[in-house]
C-alpha cells in the first residue's frame, strides 16, 4: 500500500471512529455558557480527542459556518465556508502563558497534503493563524494597527473576525489572520528553489526575522556586531548554502556602512541596500502605536531579486497585543513617550535588543527627513483622531455580541462592564501618543557623517532629550568590545561628574545623566575609547 493510500485509510477510519458529535447539530454548552448561533463566522474543530500541543501538528478536522455579510451563522448550519482536514497546533512565546490558546494550523486534503483554500474570503493559502486576544482587552489592536498598515500602502496580514468551537467547547472571539510567508498575495518577491544558488537568481527572495530564539523550524545567524537574524524564507531546514551566504554577506554589507561614516553616502551608504520608504514606514506604523516589541521581536524584513528593486524592505509588522499603552512591564503601561528606537536606553535591561541600526538610521539626515514629512501627511488624512475614532468605533460594535460572550467565557482577560472605559483609555491614549509625535518628530536629530563621534568602530550620539530638566540619556555605539569612559564638564571644564569607566560588550548602550544638583547651563560630555575621542553639547533648564 502507497503512503498516500494508507494517509487517506486512516482519515477514512478516524471518521468511523468519531462520528459527528451533537454540537454540530446545534447546542455548544460550557458552563453556564450557550452558544448557538452568532453574526460572525463559526468555526468548528473536532481534535478527534488527541490534544493540541506545541511544535507538533496533530491532524483535526474543521467546519467553517460562514453564510455571508448580514447573515446570521447558526451551528446547526451545514459547513459551507471550510469542511475537511487541518493540521493544528499551539503558537506563541510569552502568549502560551494565557488561559486562552493561539493556534497555527494548515488546510490539508485528505491525504494529508497543504491545501490552498479561500478561507472567509482572504486569498487561497494554506497556512493560517486563530488568534485569540487575551491580554489586549480591547481585543482590536492587532486588527487596527494591521488596517492602518494597508491604510499606508503597505502588507499586512488580513483578519477576519469569527468564534472557535473546539471539540465541542465554546472558546470565545478568535480572529483568523495569514500567516506570514512568500506569496503573491502575501509578500510578493520572487519564489527561491533548489536552482536559484548564483547570479541573478540568488539574490532573492527572502524573508528574514529578528525574534526570539523559540518556535519551530528556527535557525539563523549573529552577525559580526551581535545582531541575530533568522531565516523565514526559505525556511532554516529548506534554505539551501548558497542561498544562506547570499543573504548573510548582504546583511553584513549592510550593518559595515550602517556603523561607517560613509552611511550617508548617496551612491555607497545605507541607500544601496535598504528601501526608504518601506523604513520610514515602518517606523511610523511601530511607533506611533508603541509597539514595545518594535524592531527586536516579531521583527520581519524582506527583500526580492535584483532585476525586482531588490533593496531591504522592512516588515510587515507582527504582533501588536502590547502596544498603544498595554506593556509588559506595569510601570511602563500608558506611557505615551519616547522612540522605540531608543528601547535599549529607555528600557536597558531588556532583551533582545533592538538592532544598533535602527536608532543610528533613525537619526540619519535622509530617514529623518523622509519621516516627518510623511508624518505630517499622514497627520493630515488617516493619522486623525476622527479618523481613528471612527475606524475604533466600528470595530468595537462590529464585535459587540461576540465580546460579551467571550469575556464570559475568559472572565480573566477583560470585562464587559469596563469595556466602555478601556476603548475610552485607548482613544486617550492614541492622542496622547499623536501629540507627542508631533511634538518630538523634528527632533529625530540628523548626524552627519562628518560630525564628532562617529566612526568606524565607536559613535557618541546626541543626549535625548536636549535641552533636558534633571535627567537626560547620554547614548554611545561599540562595534566591538572596549573599555568606555564618560565624563561630564561645565563650560569652565571642570569636570562635573565622571559618569562611566568600565567595559561594554558591543551594541548600543546609554547612561542616565542626573544633573538634579546641578545650575542651569551649558555642559558637555567626551567619549574616551582606546585612541577615540569625541564629545557634545548639552543645555540644562530648569
Amino acid at each position: 500500500m502507497t503512503c498516500k493510500k494508507f494517509k487517506l485509510l486512516c482519515y477514512i477510519i478516524l471518521l468511523l471512529i468519531y462520528p459527528l458529535p451533537n454540537y454540530l447539530f446545534g447546542t455548544s454548552v460550557n458552563g453556564t455558557l450557550e452558544f448557538t448561533s452568532s453574526n460572525w463566522p463559526i468555526v468548528v474543530i473536532d481534535t478527534h480527542g488527541e490534544r493540541i500541543v506545541d511544535e507538533r501538528r496533530i491532524v483535526a478536522t474543521m467546519g467553517i459556518i460562514d453564510n455571508g455579510d448580514g447573515k446570521r451563522n447558526f451551528l446547526s448550519d451545514p459547513f459551507n465556508g471550510y469542511n475537511g482536514p487541518i493540521a493544528i497546533e499551539l503558537r506563541g512565546s510569552s502568549s502560551m502563558s494565557y488561559p486562552k490558546p493561539q493556534y497555527r494550523l494548515e488546510t490539508q486534503d485528505w491525504l494529508g497534503n497543504n491545501l490552498n483554500v479561500i478561507l472567509l474570503g482572504m486569498p487561497a493559502e494554506n497556512d493560517w493563524i486563530l488568534y485569540g486576544p487575551y491580554i489586549d482587552r480591547s481585543l482590536i489592536r492587532n486588527v487596527l494597527a494591521y488596517k492602518f498598515s494597508h491604510l499606508m500602502g503597505r502588507y499586512a496580514s488580513r483578519t477576519h473576525f469569527c468564534e472557535l468551537v473546539l471539540n465541542g467547547d465554546y472558546r470565545g472571539l478568535y480572529i483568523l489572520m495569514e500567516k506570514i510567508k512568500r506569496d503573491k498575495n502575501r509578500v510578493d518577491i520572487a519564489k527561491l528553489d533548489s536552482l536559484d544558488i548564483q547570479g541573478e537568481a540568488v539574490t532573492g527572495g527572502y524573508i528574514i526575522k529578528i525574534d526570539k530564539q523559540d518556535g519551530e523550524n528556527v535557525g539563523g545567524w549573529h552577525s559580526k556586531r551581535g545582531v541575530g537574524y533568522q531565516y523565514h524564507y526559505p525556511a532554516a531546514d529548506e534554505i539551501l548554502p548558497a542561498q544562506k551566504s547570499y543573504i548573510r554577506n548582504f546583511m553584513e554589507q549592510f550593518e559595515t556602512v550602517m556603523a561607517s561614516s560613509q552611511r550617508n553616502d548617496p551612491q555607497n551608504g545605507f541607500q544601496k541596500y535598504i528601501d526608504l520608504d518601506s523604513f520610514v514606514d515602518h517606523f511610523l506604523l511601530n511607533e506611533f502605536f508603541k509597539n514595545i516589541d518594535a524592531y527586536r521581536i516579531s521583527a520581519f524584513l524582506h527583500k526580492d531579486r535584483d532585476k525586482n528593486d531588490g533593496k531591504l524592505k522592512a516588515g510587515p509588522i507582527w504582533d501588536f497585543n502590547l502596544s498603544m499603552g498595554r506593556t509588559w512591564f506595569q510601570e511602563d503601561a500608558l506611557r505615551f513617550d519616547e522612540w522605540e528606537i531608543h528601547h535599549n536606553s529607555y528600557k536597558p535591561n531588556d532583551s533582545p535588543k533592538v538592532p544598533f541600526w535602527w536608532e543610528i538610521l533613525g537619526h540619519t539626515s535622509a530617514f529623518a527627513t523622509s519621516a516627518q514629512e510623511r508624518w505630517w501627511a499622514l497627520r493630515k488624512t488617516i493619522f486623525t483622531p476622527n479618523y481613528l475614532f471612527n475606524v475604533i468605533d466600528s470595530l468595537t460594535s462590529i464585535i459587540q455580541e461576540a465580546r460579551i460572550r467571550n469575556f464570559e467565557r475568559w472572565p480573566g482577560s477583560g470585562s464587559n462592564d469596563d469595556y466602555a472605559r478601556e476603548i475610552q483609555i485607548l482613544k486617550w491614549w492614541l492622542v496622547q501618543r499623536m501629540n507627542w509625535i508631533d511634538s518630538n518628530i523634528s527632533k529625530l536629530t540628523p548626524v552627519a557623517p562628518d560630525s564628532p563621534g562617529i566612526g568606524t568602530d565607536y559613535a557618541l550620539e546626541q543626549n535625548y532629550p536636549n535641552p533636558f530638566n534633571a535627567t537626560t540619556l547620554i547614548r554611545f555605539y561599540l562595534s566591538k568590545t572596549a573599555t568606555v569612559e564618560l565624563t561630564i564638564f561645565d563650560v569652565r571644564g571642570q569636570t562635573v561628574e565622571t559618569g562611566l569607566y568600565r567595559v561594554f560588550s558591543a551594541g548600543s548602550h546609554s547612561y542616565k545623566f542626573d544633573a538634579n544638583e546641578l545650575p542651569p547651563g551649558l555642559y558637555l560630555y567626551q567619549l574616551k575609547i582606546d585612541n577615540f575621542r569625541a564629545s557634545r553639547k548639552m543645555l540644562l533648564l530648569k
